[in-house]
């Protein structure tokens, strides 16, 4: 049994992991650094560790500083919420190394999910549906890139292997401008990634953003979740998500369900993660697995009852995977809406002091946030701020509450973009009618300007 966890992250997701392990009685560890001393997880932990200036360089992708963290406090297990290092494999051993319990998959499984080369390999191997493409890293020639555009057909698509977060890649719409498009990409591939190895896909036009939610417990078995929308994106970082997706061919959606289970049982894959994929014309292509929790696996929980946060730790701690199957039913639907401390016309980072805060509540109504009157946003991390989680009976009715709920939130000292939320997306007819795709957001913003 865990009894005492470290959360090596900050924010909303670390107050959002302290809350599940004070229900199951677990006691925690909170890391944090100088810009960071007055966040609520801290103030709630049962210990709070500095691990660095505000730089995460040097606080929260600091490796030895979290391990010695660890080993001061006598912890047992380390969870890494999303982002900073949970997804590192290198930091994932180290933990393991260290004798700690990393509350998370094995590092192995990471990092053949890092790598999107490797990921799509163990994909096709696991007959998971992938879009048409190099089916391996390119060689760097550029007629053999220019053969295999032409086999697939333009537009294409080039990806750094070891990209992620929406960087690393470029679109191609004619064979005139694939040299340039590929050399460019490998060298902006190895400045970022340190890998400057790329390969190439269709490019989907009009395709829907679709991912699937899964557990595994490491041995060989796992189950899915159902499914989430995040198609509402603006450069591809997501800004509303909602489950089940809307308007999924039945089909298609039992065939994706079952290749997800397939492929985390070959990979004998450990805990929460979540296949990506894009959806265009009935038909669901692999785009990545996330190795990790999800901001938006609230939605998932609204719908299924089901605590992820919970499961991770239960299944890190040699309890397996309790649930099965015929256990996770889908009732009623769930949006999330980000907030982001930001302009919500030019989306520029709006750090400062929250003067005034007053957090919407009701029926179907979830607020999962870190901040509170009088606190200081720092400019130094993510602009998100906080989830505002809506459920209903149906979409609809989600929808309708999340209007409500935004006109509730109340926030004063900094900029949210709660406005473009309320006023723009949440009253949009394609939205409202499920018929928006990853480029739809993008399109309602060029109209505004």
């Amino acid at each position: 049994m865990i009894e005492k966890i470290l959360i090596a992250n900050r924010g909303e997701i670390a107050l959002r992991i302290l809350r599940t392990c004070k229900k199951m009685g677990i006691k925690t560890v909170a890391v944090y650094s100088t810009a960071d001393k007055d966040l609520m997880h801290v103030k709630l932990a049962d210990e709070a560790v500095c691990i660095g200036p505000a730089s995460s360089r040097d606080s929260y992708l600091n490796i030895a500083a979290i391990i010695s963290a660890a080993e001061v406090t006598d912890a047992d297990a380390i969870h890494p919420g999303y982002g900073f290092l949970a997804e590192n494999a290198a930091f994932a051993e180290a933990v393991e190394d260290s004798g700690f319990i990393f509350i998370g998959p094995r590092p192995e499984n990471i990092r053949t999910m890092g790598d999107k080369v490797a990921a799509l390999d163990a994909m096709r191997a696991a007959k998971v549906p992938t879009i048409p493409g190099s089916e391996g890293a390119l060689s760097g020639d550029p007629q053999e890139a220019l053969e295999f555009a032409r086999k697939i057909g333009f537009p294409i698509i080039i990806k750094a292997a070891a990209g992620g977060g929406g960087r690393g890649m470029r679109v191609v719409h004619d064979e005139f401008s694939l040299p340039k498009a590929l050399q460019l990409t490998q060298s902006e591939a190895g400045a970022a990634f340190g890998d400057d190895r790329v390969y190439m896909e269709k490019f989907l036009t009009r395709p829907r953003h679709v991912e699937v939610q899964v557990l595994g417990d490491g041995e060989g078995k796992a189950i899915h979740l159902f499914d989430r929308d995040c198609s509402l994106q603006r450069r591809h970082q997501k800004v509303v998500e909602e489950a089940p997706a809307p308007n999924i061919d039945s089909s298609s959606q039992k065939h994706a369900f079952k290749a997800c289970i397939r492929a985390c049982e070959q990979l004998k894959y450990r805990g929460a993660g979540t296949f990506e994929f894009l959806y265009e014309d009935d038909k669901f292509y692999f785009i990545e697995m996330n190795t990790r929790i999800q901001v938006e696996h609230c939605v998932t929980e609204e719908i299924t009852g089901v605590d992820l946060i919970e499961q991770q730790i239960l299944i890190a701690g040699g309890q397996g995977l309790k649930l099965k199957q015929k256990d996770i039913v889908c009732e009623g639907h769930a949006i999330e809406c980000r907030i982001n401390a930001e302009d919500p016309r030019t989306f520029m980072p709006s750090p400062g002091t929250i003067n005034f805060f007053h957090a919407p509540g009701g029926r179907g109504v979830r607020m999962d946030t870190h901040i509170y009157a009088n606190y200081k946003v720092p400019p130094y991390y993510d602009a998100m701020i906080g989830k505002l989680i809506t459920k209903g009976r149906d979409r609809d009715e989600a929808i309708e509450i999340m209007k409500t709920a935004l006109e509730e939130l109340l926030l004063e000292g900094i900029k949210t973009n709660t406005p473009l939320l309320k006023d723009t997306i949440m009253t949009d007819e394609t939205f409202r009618q499920a018929e928006h795709n990853i480029h739809h957001l993008e399109h309602l913003l060029e109209k505004m300007d």
